[in-house]
């Protein structure tokens, strides 16, 4: 009898062992890949895996051939530069080709390129925050003279014969008004400026990135949740703090509304440096990143 319990018992171990693995065969399949779409699916905001992918809420189409054939970018410049980079990805190149199909997919190997492709949109699409708003405010100076527009050395000509000058889209009422409220509290750690005066290259790719988002029908949350993601990427060090000192409050980053994170208490430059002086073992490793250049 004894016998026949330890047979029983070794049966339901051998099946839950079994049913074990399937679970964990099963999850990995579900869960797996590289890549991770934003919405409403729970996708997380900051990324453990630095080289996870995310699928954003926008298809770029054919707006990179577009920009070169406008002069908006020029080419050869811009290929020059990544050559000293040690060139782009097949997917990138389709990108600036103008021929790539699908989703924009963004992670810490094209944040930079992203970065620049949005930074020619958001500089050149034509937008009343552009003509009305603070960077045609006469107390800052010409507008030529910010480094999110006499910084874009990559076009063919001045930068400024291309200023808010190009219809690639245009929004509606509904669209433009929902990009002017996003813009006013979306902020950056490399100066105290919300994405509404962008007046530095994160500034005005962040922008160019909302108006394409809105034209193609993103809701608001959706677009939180993406400018948040792109801002972690090209922000990673920075995030990366504000991802710690939540933790040392015993709260996951990834549960907290992004529009919350992407304000000027969290993100700003002097929103992010009162966070850091909360986490000082931490800010002491920390290496400057998001330098405003191409």
């Amino acid at each position: 009898e004894k016998q026949n319990e330890r047979s029983r018992g070794s049966r339901f171990w051998s099946y839950a062992s079994a049913f074990l693995l399937v679970l964990l065969v099963f999850t990995w399949i579900f869960w797996g890949g590289k890549n991770r779409s934003i919405g409403n699916d729970g996708a997380v905001l900051v990324q453990k895996d630095d080289s996870v992918t995310t699928e954003l809420p926008a298809v770029w189409g054919d707006l990179g051939a577009r920009m070169v054939a406008a002069g908006v970018i020029d080419r050869k410049k811009f290929l020059d530069l990544y050559a000293g980079r040690g060139g782009i990805s097949e997917d990138d190149q389709e990108l600036l080709d103008g021929i790539g199909s699908g989703k924009i997919k963004a992670g810490p190997s094209n944040a930079g390129f992203l970065l620049n492709l949005f930074w020619a949109l958001g500089l050149s699409n034509e937008n009343r925050i552009l003509k009305e708003g603070p960077m045609a405010d006469p107390r800052y100076g010409d507008p030529s003279g910010f480094a999110s527009t006499g910084g874009w050395t990559l076009a063919h000509g001045n930068p400024m014969d291309h200023y808010s000058m190009h219809a690639f889209f245009v929004l509606s009422a509904d669209q433009q008004e929902l990009v002017e409220r996003v813009s006013k509290n979306i902020y950056r750690p490399c100066c105290n400026n919300a994405t509404h005066f962008p007046d530095c290259n994160h500034g005005m790719a962040m922008l160019g990135f909302l108006e394409l988002m809105a034209s193609q029908g993103a809701h608001e949350e959706e677009m939180y949740r993406a400018a948040f993601r792109m801002n972690s990427l090209w922000f990673p060090e920075q995030y990366a703090t504000i991802a710690r000192y939540f933790l040392s409050r015993g709260m996951d980053i990834n549960r907290v509304d992004p529009r919350e994170l992407l304000g000027a208490s969290y993100s700003s430059g002097s929103g992010f440096q009162r966070i850091a002086a909360m986490v000082p073992l931490e800010e002491e490793r920390q290496k400057p990143s998001g330098g405003c250049s191409a």
